[in-house]
């Protein structure tokens, strides 16, 4: 077989990875450091080593990944070795081993595999059969902690602290059971035990796949570090490739001392550290190596730069979070006009969901097109869609479409099948969903609970509505009142998985009344504020099908590389998020934004405010303690006063950070 690459376009770090074949071997690919080309060369070496196609598996996260490294491989190698090859995600690996052995477990062999919706619909019906249908309690949230528990190799039938909920796990599983049916937790779970305990399968499959890569490493959960030691025996020819240092997803699982603790469970690893950065400048990789080395226990490595000097890193300290998406979407609308410059090269990163927001409206102001990655536009959450409603309905109830959306939002005993009998009345009375639920006639065919229910929301309704139009009272003041005239906020609390689920519910919210209010402040009518979010909603429908500048999370923004990054929002309490400090997780924080600052190639800048709106309130802020652990020789400190103001120089910051060090020392 022709040579596939040529070892001398690799660096050494790549040509000592894709040589060693044997034995384990972990492979610690910094950020930007080409891990795709060593892993893919690697494989092709394989195949020059005569080691055959059939004999090699690679594992990866996403289908989308395993397609990658799949196309990539065939491109270096003949189109009938990449076919024999098995490159797949741990889940689909899982479905081939359970094929060939399940009935081991008591099932039969073509079980079926439950989509998420599926297990809500189960769900939903258990909790009906077991607690009533006036039960409180979430599909979702039952699903979400069973999830979470088999993860951990547990049966959540047994471990879950709620006695209520162990019921709900049991009978979930023992309903899918009957149907010979698994959910995609399963996958893993019953693979594991299904290996573990039949020595034959278990040899028969390690006689399979005698050579097995895993990519993404650090982000691998307990359950999965479990299958490969079954899959792997010896001589141990596993090949496992990662980053300690951008290990950002334990919230959801990952352990990351799967590859601190490699040698402990696969002995005598040889280990390889890629570090030669093909992606960031010098000043952006210096800056991001001073940040990682406050992470106690991490695997050493230090990024190096390929591409020498470059622009210094700019921490600019804003008076407000107004005033800090101003600063990004003037200064983008400035370089965009270069002639070199496409509006694909600027990313702005931020830690929460909710910083969207002021983004999105500082961007449509200008008319700079953008795509949203890794959160829902603002616009496009239910909480906002569910208060818009309302809002419409307090202009015009003879709305259907936002009428039929929040009729039984919050649940007030108006099913769906009493709004399928109010719009079908509307239709053969030619009228409006309204007028059929304002009309006696159509009333008296209900249920004498359900028309209860339709008088108290007709009543409600008509009373805010009178406020607006014939008490002249301000929008903001009347739909405020309102939400809480419903209880909606705690209606929607209730589906809500974890806190920070509750906070970015309440703060939407919270955001439409805000922004209604300074729209009326401006002298601007009810109906033109709807105009102006129905317009909004309309072009976020199509959001990932456009071009433009990107907003993206940090957390989606792993594995991406822009040319020029803003990262906002470097506060204590956003990031590191407040709650790091409580769960112990200030290192993950810490991993969070060395990924944010290294997926910059040419120019980076960081953004702290002093205040920021918080529940309809100023709120004061300090800048982030990571601010204060970043090496300053290649920083530069500015504030939105000085936008366009020269470098710092020694003295100003050494001012600046000694301060900020003063501070944090005094924060509890």
């Amino acid at each position: 077989m022709a040579s596939a690459f040529r070892f001398d376009s690799l660096n050494r770090a790549q040509r000592e990875a894709v040589g060693a074949l044997d034995g384990p071997v972990m492979i610690l690919a910094g950020a930007g450091t080409g891990k795709t080309r060593t892993v893919t060369c690697r494989i092709a070496h394989m195949l020059e080593k005569k080691i055959p196609a059939a004999e090699i598996l690679a594992v990866t996260f996403t289908n989308k990944a395993a397609s990658e490294m799949r196309e990539r491989i065939a491109g270096m190698v003949s189109k009938k070795a990449a076919a024999e090859m098995t490159v797949c995600t741990f889940h689909s690996l899982c479905v081939r081993l359970l094929r060939a052995g399940i009935e081991r477990l008591g099932y039969k062999k073509n079980f079926a595999i439950c989509s998420y919706s599926d297990q809500v619909g189960l769900m939903k019906q258990l909790l009906v059969r077991k607690g009533g249908s006036d039960t409180k309690v979430k599909a979702e949230a039952v699903l979400a902690a069973i999830s979470k528990v088999k993860n951990l190799g547990k049966d959540p039938a047994e471990e879950l602290q709620d006695d209520y909920f162990r019921l709900l796990a049991a009978a979930y599983s023992n309903e899918l059971r009957a149907q010979n049916a698994v959910d995609f937790d399963d996958l893993l779970v019953l693979a594991w035990r299904m290996l573990e305990g039949n020595g034959d399968l278990r040899d028969q499959f390690r006689g399979t796949w005698c050579r097995v890569t895993v990519d993404e490493f650090q982000d691998t959960n307990a359950l999965q570090m479990r299958l490969l030691r079954q899959l792997v025996g010896p001589p141990h020819h596993v090949c496992v490739v990662g980053d300690d240092d951008q290990s950002i997803y334990g919230w959801r699982g990952a352990e990351i001392a799967n590859i601190l603790e490699f040698e402990r469970f696969f002995p005598d690893p040889k280990v390889i550290r890629l570090e030669e950065n093909y992606r960031s400048t010098q000043a952006i990789l210096h800056t991001a190596n001073s940040l990682i080395r406050h992470n106690r226990g991490r695997r050493e490595k230090i990024l190096r730069a390929t591409k020498a000097g470059g622009t210094k890193v700019r921490v600019v300290a804003m008076p407000g979070d107004a005033e800090e998406a101003e600063f990004v979407a003037e200064e983008i609308l400035a370089a965009r006009s270069r002639p070199d410059r496409k509006w694909e090269d600027f990313a702005v990163l931020f830690r929460t969901n909710i910083q969207s927001r002021t983004l999105e409206l500082a961007f449509r102001e200008r008319n700079i097109p953008y795509r949203v990655v890794g959160v829902q536009s603002f616009y496009d959450r239910r909480e906002v869609r569910d208060i818009l409603a309302y809002l419409q309905l307090l202009a015009s109830p003879e709305s259907d479409i936002p009428l039929l959306r929040v009729l039984n939002a919050p649940s007030r005993g108006i099913g769906q099948a009493t709004a399928v009998l109010a719009t079908d009345w509307s239709r053969e009375h030619h009228g409006s969903v309204w007028q059929a639920l304002c009309d006696p006639v159509f009333t008296a065919t209900v249920g004498a609970k359900a028309r209860a229910a339709i008088e108290s929301f007709i009543a409600t309704i008509g009373s805010a509505r009178d406020r607006i139009v014939i008490a002249k009272q301000p929008p903001a003041d009347v739909l405020d009142g309102l939400i809480r005239d419903i209880d909606y906020l705690s209606w929607l609390e209730r589906g809500c998985k974890t806190d920070g689920e509750r906070e970015q519910r309440r703060e939407g919210v919270r955001l439409v009344i805000d922004s209604l209010r300074d729209h009326h402040a401006k002298g601007k009518t009810l109906q033109s504020f709807l105009d102006d979010s129905a317009l909004a909603s309309e072009r976020d429908d199509d959001l990932e099908k456009q071009q433009g500048a990107t907003l993206i999370t940090l957390h989606a923004s792993k594995g991406l590389e822009f040319p020029i990054v803003y990262l906002v929002g470097l506060e204590e309490g956003f990031l590191p998020h407040s709650r790091s400090v409580a769960d112990g997780t200030k290192d993950e924080e810490r991993r969070l934004l060395y990924v944010g600052i290294t997926r910059a190639q040419q120019e980076l800048t960081m953004t702290w405010c002093a205040s920021r709106v918080k529940w309809g309130e100023q709120t004061s802020c300090t800048p982030s303690s990571f601010i204060a652990e970043l090496d300053t020789e290649h920083l530069e400190i500015s504030s939105y006063d000085d936008i366009l103001g020269a470098e710092a120089d020694a003295d100003d910051l050494a001012e600046f950070f000694g301060s900020l060090k003063e501070s944090l020392d005094r924060l509890p």
